[in-house]
C-alpha cells in the first residue's frame, strides 16, 4: 500500500516537473483568429445636404387641401354669342338679305369666384362679344352672369352672378412674391372636364410670348393647362391665387409643356380700375426704352416731357432700371408688370445704375394718355374741348393730331373731322373705329373735314 502511494506521489511531481518545463522553454502565447462579418456601410457619392432637404420638403408637400380649398370657387363658365353668316351666292340668286342667316356659337371657359357676392374673375377671350353668359358651379347650379368690365389688352374680365348664399371664394396671394421653383396648382375645366386640379412648378416669371401684339408679363409654369382652362386659378400650396391661367405654348392647341398666368398682382387692380372707375387706369413712368439694350436691366432712352411729370422724373437719358421697390427688373416686360399693377399718383423708388452708380429714385407713376390712331389711315386723331369747338363754331368733331405724312405740305394735320359718311363725329375713339370698320368691309369712305381757314372740304376714299 505504501509503495502505491509511492508510485501516485511520483507521477503528480513528474506531471508537474514536465508542465513546468514546457513552460520555460515553449512561453509563447497562442492567438485564435477569429473572423466575425461586420455590415456593409453606404457612402453617398457627391453628397449634398441640400438634396436631402429638398427630398424632405417634396415629401411633405400635401397639395389637397389647397385643391379642397380653391375647388369649389372655381365656376365653369359659357358664353353664347349671336353670329351672322353671309352666302354671296344666295344674295345674288334670291335678292337682298336672303344671304344671311344667323346662328349660335358656343364657347367654354373657367372662371374665378373672388368674393362671397358673386364677383367672377375670368379671362376677356372667354367670354369676347357674348350676348349670354352662363356660370355653373361645382355643385352643379347655374347662374346668369352680368358683365361688369373688360380689359382686352391684359385678357381679364369681371364678371356678378347673384345667389342666395355666401359663395366660397379664393383670396389674392402676392404675384410678387412667388418664386421659381414653387408648387403650384391650376383649377379649372378644360374639355368641359369640371372641377380639375392639376400641379406644377413655376418656372418663369416676366415672361412674354412672342408674336403678341401687347408686352405682357406673365407667370410660366409646367402645371397642365388644356382649353377649358382659361380663365380657371393658378394657387399657391396654400390655395391662394397667384395668377389667371390664359394661354399655353402649343403647336396642338393641346397642352405640350409650359402655360402662362396673369399675375395675380395685375389681376387685382384691373379689377379694382374697373370696380372704382369703371375702366383700368395705366399707369406710366414717361420715358422711351432703349430697345437695343440687352445687358440685365432697362436703359432709359429719353424722359418724355408730354407726361404728368415731365423732367422732374429725376430720371435721365442712359439709366439703367435694376428695380422697383424691391422688385428685380431683368428685362422691360418685368418693368411692364410692375407698371400695370400700379396706379397713377402711386410712388415707387426706381433703382437705377447711372454710369456705374447706382441711385434710388421716389417717382411719381404719370397717367397714360390715351392716343387714338386709325392704323389704316395713319391719322391719330383728338377730341376736342368745349372751348375749342366753340371757337371754331361747330358742336361736334375730333382734331388730326399727326399723320403719316407730316413731313408734305399737303398733309392733314390740324384739320377737323366732323362726319364720315354722312355720320356726325363726336369723339377720336368712335371716328377711328367707324374709320377702320369701312376699309375692312371696303367701302366706300367721305370724310367731311374743316381745313386750317375754316372751310368745308371732303375727301372720298375709295
Amino acid at each position: 500500500m505504501k509503495r502505491f502511494f509511492g508510485f501516485i506521489g511520483m507521477a503528480i511531481l513528474g506531471g508537474a516537473l514536465t508542465l513546468g518545463g514546457y513552460k520555460m522553454l515553449f512561453n509563447e502565447q497562442i492567438v485564435i483568429e477569429k473572423t466575425v462579418q461586420q455590415p456593409m456601410q453606404t457612402v453617398t457619392a457627391s453628397y449634398n445636404p441640400a438634396l436631402n432637404k429638398v427630398n424632405t420638403v417634396a415629401s411633405s408637400i400635401d397639395f389637397t387641401m389647397a385643391a379642397e380649398n380653391t375647388v369649389h370657387a372655381v365656376v365653369h363658365v359659357k358664353n353664347t354669342a349671336i353670329r351672322t353668316q353671309s352666302n354671296p351666292w344666295a344674295e345674288l340668286f334670291y335678292g337682298n338679305g336672303s344671304g344671311k342667316r344667323k346662328y349660335e356659337q358656343v364657347g367654354t371657359g373657367s372662371g374665378v369666384i373672388i368674393s362671397a357676392d358673386g364677383y367672377v374673375i375670368t379671362n376677356n377671350h372667354v367670354i369676347d362679344n357674348a350676348t349670354n353668359i352662363e356660370i355653373t358651379l361645382n355643385n352643379q347650379k347655374k347662374y346668369v352672369a352680368e358683365l361688369i368690365g373688360t380689359d382686352p389688352t391684359n385678357d381679364i374680365a369681371l364678371l356678378k352672378i347673384d345667389a342666395d348664399f355666401d359663395l366660397p371664394y379664393i383670396p389674392f396671394a402676392n404675384s410678387d412674391s412667388v418664386k421659381i421653383g414653387e408648387w403650384v396648382l391650376a383649377v379649372g375645366n378644360p374639355y368641359n372636364l369640371t372641377s380639375t386640379v392639376t400641379a406644377g412648378i413655376v418656372s418663369a416669371k416676366g415672361r412674354d410670348l412672342e408674336g403678341n401684339r401687347n408686352i405682357e408679363s406673365f407667370i410660366q409654369t409646367d402645371a397642365a393647362v388644356n382649353p377649358g382652362n382659361s380663365g380657371g386659378a393658378l394657387v399657391n400650396t396654400r390655395g391662394e391665387l397667384v395668377g389667371i391661367n390664359t394661354a399655353i405654348s402649343s403647336k396642338t392647341g393641346s397642352f405640350i409643356g409650359y402655360s402662362f398666368a396673369v399675375p395675380s398682382n395685375i389681376a387685382k387692380k384691373i379689377i379694382d380700375d374697373i370696380l372704382e372707375f369703371g375702366k383700368v387706369q395705366q399707369a406710366i413712368l414717361g420715358i422711351s426704352v432703349d430697345a437695343t439694350y440687352q445687358e440685365e436691366g432697362v436703359k432709359i432712352a429719353s424722359v418724355v416731357e408730354e407726361t404728368e411729370n415731365g423732367k422732374k422724373l429725376g430720371l435721365q437719358s442712359g439709366d439703367i432700371i435694376k428695380r422697383i421697390n424691391n422688385v428685380k427688373i431683368s428685362k422691360f416686360s418685368e418693368l411692364k408688370g410692375q407698371l400695370t399693377a400700379k396706379r397713377p399718383g402711386e410712388f415707387v423708388d426706381i433703382t437705377v445704375d447711372r454710369d456705374g452708380e447706382t441711385l434710388v429714385k421716389k417717382v411719381k407713376l404719370s397717367k397714360s394718355v390715351e392716343r387714338y390712331i386709325s392704323s389704316v389711315f395713319q391719322w391719330e386723331l383728338k377730341d376736342l374741348s368745349e372751348k375749342e369747338l366753340k371757337r371754331k363754331g361747330i358742336n361736334n368733331g375730333v382734331k388730326i393730331v399727326r399723320t403719316g405724312k407730316d413731313a408734305e405740305e399737303t398733309n392733314l394735320k390740324n384739320y377737323i373731322i366732323t362726319k364720315v359718311n354722312n355720320n356726325v363725329v363726336k369723339g377720336a375713339n368712335e371716328a377711328v373705329k367707324l374709320l377702320d370698320n369701312l376699309v375692312a368691309n371696303r367701302a366706300r369712305i367721305t370724310v367731311e373735314m374743316i381745313n386750317l381757314e375754316g372751310e368745308v372740304e371732303r375727301y372720298i376714299y375709295r
